[in-house]
């Protein structure tokens, strides 16, 4: 995985600070794939599955497999924590069909692109997102042989490439239902593993930055040599500091 030394991290971190949502989870990506080059144009081009499935990789080498999640129950309110295993996401959530989905429904044919990541930042500026979707992807639709625009596309057609698409980018949606353990409701909430893999970053950064001033004051070591010990040398010498 990209990041294996704590000076990266740390990097990544302190780069997103001052970024938005969008912006973090590219600085993530670009973490995730460093065969890509770092460029943002390669990485928003890949179907928003493929992303999910990159960042749940990520999340799995940095932090673990098992993932803590709280949600409040949207029946009754009750506070519900339960695991999630990242190593399952990331298996499940490549993507499993062709990079365009092919459909024919009843003399129409149509060839939709599976959407990137810089597909749906740009169409949701558009007063209607879905149909601005559909104009950036539609790669051909046709009737009986007859070229038809995006927007002609009855909503059967359109439904049909909203089905294919997902069928072949399964995680560019990842949401979840879990049952109340007190009153049985089913509760269903998104998952946002670009969200919720920066608030693990951004605790984990603040406390190493916590123990990089405690040991710098203690012993008079520079950054770049605290973050150069291990996790278990930098543990060690903290319970030094504190035994005296």
């Amino acid at each position: 995985m990209a990041i294996t030394r704590a000076a990266d991290f740390l990097a990544t971190w302190e780069a997103g600070l001052g970024r938005a949502p969008a912006g973090r989870a590219l600085l993530l990506h670009r973490a995730a794939r460093p065969e890509l080059g770092g460029e943002p144009e390669a990485l928003l081009s890949l179907p928003v599955g493929e992303r999910e499935a990159d960042l749940f990789a990520l999340r799995r080498a940095l932090f673990g497999e098992r993932m803590q999640v709280r949600l409040a129950c949207g029946a009754c309110g009750e506070d519900m924590e339960f695991e999630l295993d990242a190593g399952e996401f990331t298996r499940s959530l490549a993507v499993r069909g062709e990079p365009v989905v092919r459909i024919t429904e009843h003399g129409w044919e149509a060839e939709f692109r599976v959407p990137g990541v810089a597909d749906l930042t740009a169409a949701a500026r558009a007063d209607d997102p879905r149909r601005a979707l559909l104009v950036r992807c539609l790669v051909t639709a046709a009737r009986d042989g007859v070229p038809v625009p995006a927007e002609e596309l009855p909503a059967a057609v359109q439904r049909r490439i909203a089905e294919a698409v997902e069928a072949a980018d399964p995680g560019a949606d990842v949401t979840l239902s879990i049952a109340c353990p007190e009153c049985g409701a089913a509760t269903r909430a998104e998952l946002d593993i670009a969200s919720y893999l920066w608030t693990e970053l951004d605790a984990w950064a603040r406390d190493l930055l916590l123990d990089v001033h405690l040991l710098a004051t203690a012993y008079g070591w520079s950054e770049p040599e605290i973050l150069a010990l291990s996790p278990l040398r930098r543990r060690y010498y903290l319970e030094l500091c504190a035994d005296v």
